[in-house]
């Protein structure tokens, strides 16, 4: 496999970068729902939100790279056996998932920074707050974030059992693709 997508093959780096950020993605979720459960005396009460702030900060910096690397290297071309509507359905639903997901991260900074305080990644970097918001925009900021990961979370276990049917179903090659699995060139990509 090499570094940059072909027009049949996702490279090192886009692979990579969605494994990474779907990992993430759902440990920042168990770590969310965890945290809120927490009472004032456990010790990590104080711990987890700046824990789930430091790595959803970097999750959001590997975003960026994720669309950047897009248009410095394209997804490989669909598969010729895909039907005009499972074209579609992929596209509309990764572009779904990249917008929720930087909906998130808008939510997420609200909260955060909602009484004038900076985000510390990692106790390294400072994010600073752009916005003040009031307690009743905090709360709705709040129940927007926990929804819109609801909603990334049941998108991506869809996206994940399309990707499952395209491989026992279909028996096409989609699935080996985002694996990172070598492909032979003999393949028929749309053109």
């Amino acid at each position: 496999m090499r570094w940059k997508n072909s027009r049949d093959e996702y490279g090192h780096i886009a692979v990579s970068l969605h494994w990474l950020v779907a990992l993430s993605v759902y440990g920042m979720f168990a770590l969310g729902l965890w945290m809120v459960t927490l009472g004032y005396y456990d010790s990590w009460y104080h711990k987890a939100p700046e824990l789930h702030k430091s790595i959803g900060m970097v999750l959001l910096a590997l975003m960026v790279l994720r669309v950047l690397w897009r248009f410095i290297s394209p997804a490989p071309s669909p598969l010729a056996s895909y039907a005009p509507l499972v074209r579609y359905s992929a596209t509309a639903a990764h572009l779904l998932l990249y917008l929720l997901l930087f909906a998130i991260f808008i939510s997420g900074y609200l909260i955060s920074t909602a009484e004038g305080q900076p985000i510390e990644i990692f106790g390294l970097l400072p994010v600073p707050a752009a916005v003040n918001i009031d307690a009743a925009q905090t709360d709705l900021a709040g129940d927007i974030h926990l929804w819109l990961a609801w909603s990334v979370v049941i998108l991506s276990l869809l996206h994940a059992l399309a990707a499952l049917k395209h491989h026992f179903i279909d028996r096409d090659i989609t699935l080996k693709r985002m694996l990172g699995c070598r492909i032979s060139s003999s393949i028929k990509t749309e053109k």
